[in-house]
C-alpha cells in the first residue's frame, strides 16, 4: 500500500481540512476524487476492500472520564471470557479437570475369571430388565485380589483375607468395620493383612480405592520387619513410611506430611509406627482421618484404661483390625476391651456389658449356683461367643503341619548340682517370707524370694552378690562356693541346666550345621550365655532391650542369612519374644519358664514358622523338684490362667492362694520330675512308659498325652541323648506331626 493511502494519513488530511469535527467522513469518496483521473490507468489502485477500516475508531473514541469510570471500563474489556474462534466448538474446560479419565463403564481391576483368582466381592446377578433400568456406569464390579498375592496365599490365608475384607467393609456386621485376627503364631497374619491393605488401597465395588491411607501400629521391634514384609510381597508397587527413630520435630514433620496426603494416588499410603511413638505423637495423627488402622500384637490393648488404648481409640477411623497370635484368655473384661476397640458398641457400654453378660456368667460359674443361674450363665456365654465370633477369626497351628517340617518339642528336667541344692535348702530355712507363709501370713517380700529361687535354678553365680552381702536367706552361703570362685567366670558345672546346655551346644556344633536360639527372662542369664560362648569360642549375637530398633532388624537379617557364621542368637523374651522371624536357626532353648504361658509360646514360635526348611527342636529346661516345675505346672494345668493373665511377677501374690504359695517354697530332691508325679500317669509303670500316647496326639495335646521318658529309651533327638548323662532326670517329648508334607 502506498503511504498516501494509509488510513492514518487519510484521517490526518481529513482533520486538517474539516471545519467541524462532527462532519461525516467518507474515505472512499476522498480517494475517488483525488485519483479520479487515474482510474482508467490502473484498475488495481482504484480497488479498495470494503472491509478496510482505520486503525483507530475515531467515531467511537473514548471520552476523558474520571479514574473510577476508566477502571470500570478497562475491567469490562479484560473480563470478557475467551472464545474459541471455531463455530459450535464446546471445550471441556470447567466440566472436568485435565488429565483425569472420563467417566465410563466400571471395570474390575483384575480378571475374576482367571485361574486361581481370589474374588472378595461378586456383584449380584441382574436380569435383563434390571440392566435396562439401572445406570450401567454405576453398576458395582468384582473386587479381586491382585494375582501377585493370590498366587502365593495358602488356603487358610485366602479364607482369612476374605473374612478381613468382609469385616472392614461392614458386610459381616452392618454398621461395624472392625475385626480381630487371632490366628496362632506362624500362620501368616502379616501377609494376610498386607493383602487386605493393598486391596483396599486399590479397589472397591465402586471401581475406585476404598481407602487412601492405612496405619500399622506394632511393637518397636517389629516396625522394620513390617516394612521389609511390605517390600517383600509388593516390591516397588508401594512405598511405606516406617518411623523407627528420630527427633520429635522430625517425627512430627513426617506424620504431618503423611496426614496431608490426598487423592487417589498417595505417594506413601502406609504408615508403620510403634505403639510408643504413636502414643507420644497421637495428636499429629488425630488431625485428619485414616482409612484403616492395624494393631499388631493387639493383646496390648486388653486394658481400656491405659494411654495407648485411649490414644488409638481416638484415631479418626472406623476400619480397625487387631492382630493377636496370643490366645485370648477367658476373661470377660478382655473380651469387652478388645471387641469394643474394633467394633464400638457391639457389646453395648461397659455397664450394659457387665449387667447383661459378666454378672450372669460369673454367677453361673459359682460352685454354689442354682440350676437356673447356671442355665442363664450358659445362655449368656453362648450369646457372647456368637457375637464375638462374627468379628473374630482364629485358626490353630495344626494347619502348619501341611507346609512346615516336623517340630519336636521337649520338656527337659535337670537335677540341681550339690551347690544349688544346698543353697536352695538354706534359703528355705532362713528366708522370712517362707516362715511367714508357714505361719499363715502372706508378705510382699515373697516376690523377691521367688525371683531369688528362679535365679538360683539358672546358676548360683546369679545370686553370688547376695551371698557376699549376706542378704536375707543367704547368710553364710558364701562358704559353700568352691575356693577361688569368681563371678566373672561361667563354670557350667555349678548348674544342672547350664551343664545340659553346654552339652547341647557342643553336640549341635560338632554333629550338624544347625543354629541355636537361646531365650531367657533375665539379662543376667544372657550375660552367662555370653561368657559360655566366649569360653567355647562360639560366634553369637545378642538381642535385648538395650539394642536400637534399626540394629535389631540388621542383626536378625544377618543371622538368618545362610552365609552368616553366627552360631547362637541370644534373645531376651521380654525384648524380642513377639513377631521376630529367626528361621535361620532350627533349635531353640527356653532356659527358664515365664509365669505367662503366652510369653513362652511367643518365644518358642520364632523358629518354627514360614520359611523354615529343617526339622525344629525345642528344649524347655526345668530344674527338677523346684519352683520352676511349679510355674510350669501352672502353665499346663487345664484351668491355669483361664480367667486372668499374669503379665508381671508383681501380680503373683494376687493370683496365688496361700496354700499355692506355700507349695512354691518347697524342694523335692528325690523326684526325677515333680510334674510327672502330679500327672498320676497311667501309661507309665515305675517311671517308664509302657503305653504310647493316644493316636493323633501332637504338641498341642495335654502333657499327659506326650511321650514320657525317665531314661534314654525313646528319646527322638540325638543331641539330647548325648546330653542325658550330664544332668537330665526326665523328659516329656512330642512331635507336631508325623510326616513332612508340602515342604520344598
Amino acid at each position: 500500500m502506498r503511504r498516501s493511502l494509509a488510513p492514518s494519513q487519510l484521517a490526518k488530511r481529513k482533520s486538517e481540512g474539516s471545519a467541524s469535527d462532527e462532519e461525516d467522513w467518507h474515505p472512499e469518496s476522498v480517494t475517488q476524487k483525488r485519483r479520479k483521473s487515474s482510474i482508467e490507468v490502473n484498475s488495481r489502485d482504484c480497488f479498495l476492500s470494503p472491509f478496510r477500516k482505520p486503525l483507530t475508531q475515531l467515531t467511537n473514541r473514548p471520552q476523558c472520564l474520571d479514574s473510577s469510570q476508566h477502571e470500570a471500563f478497562i475491567r469490562s474489556i479484560l473480563s470478557k471470557p475467551f472464545k474459541v474462534p471455531i463455530p459450535n466448538y464446546q471445550g471441556p474446560l470447567g466440566l472436568r479437570a485435565l488429565g483425569i479419565k472420563r467417566a465410563g463403564l466400571r471395570h474390575a481391576l483384575h480378571d475374576p475369571l482367571e485361574e486361581g483368582a481370589l474374588v472378595l466381592y461378586e456383584p449380584p446377578p441382574l436380569s435383563a430388565h434390571d440392566q435396562l433400568k439401572l445406570d450401567r456406569e454405576k453398576l458395582p464390579v468384582h473386587v479381586v485380589v491382585d494375582p501377585i498375592l493370590s498366587k502365593i496365599l495358602r488356603p487358610h490365608q485366602r479364607e482369612g483375607v476374605k473374612f478381613l475384607w468382609e469385616c472392614v467393609t461392614s458386610r459381616r456386621i452392618p454398621g461395624s468395620h472392625g475385626c480381630i485376627m487371632a490366628d496362632e503364631m506362624g500362620l501368616g497374619k502379616t501377609l494376610q493383612c498386607i493383602t487386605l491393605m493393598w486391596t483396599l488401597l486399590r479397589q472397591s465395588p465402586e471401581g475406585k480405592p476404598e481407602i487412601d491411607k492405612a496405619v500399622v501400629v506394632s511393637p518397636s521391634s517389629l516396625v522394620r520387619n513390617w516394612s521389609n514384609e511390605v517390600h517383600k510381597w509388593l516390591g516397588g508397587r508401594i512405598q511405606p513410611l516406617a518411623i523407627d527413630g528420630g527427633s520429635k520435630e522430625e517425627i512430627d514433620q513426617k506424620l504431618a506430611s503423611f496426614m496431608n496426603q490426598r487423592g487417589s494416588r498417595v505417594p506413601s499410603p502406609i504408615l508403620i509406627i510403634s505403639y510408643e511413638t504413636f502414643r507420644l505423637h497421637a495428636e499429629a495423627l488425630q488431625r485428619g482421618s485414616v482409612g484403616l488402622v492395624i494393631c499388631d500384637e493387639g493383646h496390648r490393648l486388653k486394658n481400656s484404661e491405659n494411654q495407648t488404648y485411649q490414644a488409638l481409640n481416638s484415631l479418626n477411623t472406623s476400619r480397625r483390625v487387631l492382630i493377636s497370635g496370643t490366645p485370648i484368655q477367658n476373661d470377660l473384661l478382655e473380651y469387652f476391651s478388645l471387641v469394643h476397640f474394633v467394633n464400638s458398641g457391639i457389646l453395648g457400654t461397659a455397664q450394659e456389658f457387665k449387667k447383661h453378660f459378666e454378672l450372669p456368667i460369673l454367677k453361673g460359674r459359682d460352685a454354689d449356683a442354682s440350676e437356673e443361674a447356671r442355665q442363664k450363665g450358659e445362655e449368656r456365654l453362648r450369646e457372647l461367643v456368637s457375637i464375638v465370633n462374627r468379628c473374630l477369626i482364629r485358626r490353630t497351628s495344626d494347619i502348619l503341619s501341611k507346609y512346615l517340617p516336623v517340630k519336636i518339642e521337649q520338656v527337659v528336667c535337670c537335677r540341681l548340682t550339690p551347690l544349688q541344692t544346698e543353697l536352695y535348702r538354706r534359703f528355705l530355712k532362713q528366708a522370712k517370707p517362707v516362715e511367714e507363709l508357714r505361719a499363715g501370713k502372706m508378705s510382699v517380700s515373697s516376690l523377691s524370694s521367688i525371683t531369688s529361687l528362679k535365679k538360683l535354678c539358672n546358676h548360683p553365680g546369679l545370686i553370688y552378690e547376695k551371698c557376699v552381702e549376706e542378704e536375707e536367706g543367704f547368710a553364710g552361703a558364701l562358704d559353700l562356693f568352691p575356693p577361688g570362685y569368681s563371678y566373672k567366670s561361667v563354670e557350667p558345672q555349678l548348674s544342672g541346666k547350664m551343664l545340659v546346655l553346654d552339652y547341647i551346644l557342643a553336640m549341635t556344633r560338632r554333629s550338624s550345621s544347625d543354629k541355636v536360639v537361646l531365650v531367657s527372662n533375665y539379662t543376667q542369664t544372657l550375660d552367662l550365655f555370653e561368657k559360655l560362648c566366649r569360653l567355647r569360642r562360639y560366634l553369637y549375637v545378642r538381642l535385648d532391650g538395650t539394642m536400637s530398633i534399626k540394629k535389631r532388624a540388621k542383626v536378625v537379617e544377618r543371622f538368618n542369612s545362610p552365609s552368616s557364621p553366627d552360631f547362637i542368637f541370644m534373645l531376651s523374651s521380654k525384648a524380642g519374644g513377639c513377631g521376630l522371624n529367626l528361621i535361620g536357626a532350627n533349635r531353640l532353648v527356653m532356659f527358664d519358664p515365664d509365669w505367662n504361658p503366652a510369653n513362652d509360646e511367643q518365644a518358642m514360635a520364632r523358629v518354627w514358622r514360614d520359611g523354615q526348611k529343617k526339622t525344629c527342636y525345642i528344649y524347655r529346661l526345668l530344674s527338677a523338684g523346684t519352683i520352676e516345675e511349679k510355674i510350669f505346672q501352672r502353665q499346663t494345668h487345664k484351668k491355669a490362667l483361664s480367667s486372668c493373665v499374669v503379665d508381671e511377677e508383681q501380680d503373683v501374690e494376687r493370683h496365688f492362694s496361700l496354700g499355692e504359695l506355700r507349695e512354691l517354697f518347697t524342694l523335692n530332691e528325690v523326684t526325677p520330675s515333680d510334674t510327672h508325679d502330679k500327672l498320676r500317669c497311667r501309661r507309665c509303670v515305675n517311671g517308664r512308659q509302657v503305653r504310647p500316647p493316644a493316636e493323633g496326639s501332637d504338641c498341642t495335646s495335654d502333657l499327659a498325652q506326650w511321650h514320657h521318658s525317665a531314661d534314654k529309651r525313646g528319646v527322638p533327638d540325638a543331641v539330647l541323648l548325648a546330653a542325658w548323662d550330664a544332668a537330665v532326670t526326665f523328659a516329656f517329648h512330642q512331635r507336631s506331626h508325623e510326616e513332612q508334607r508340602g515342604v520344598l
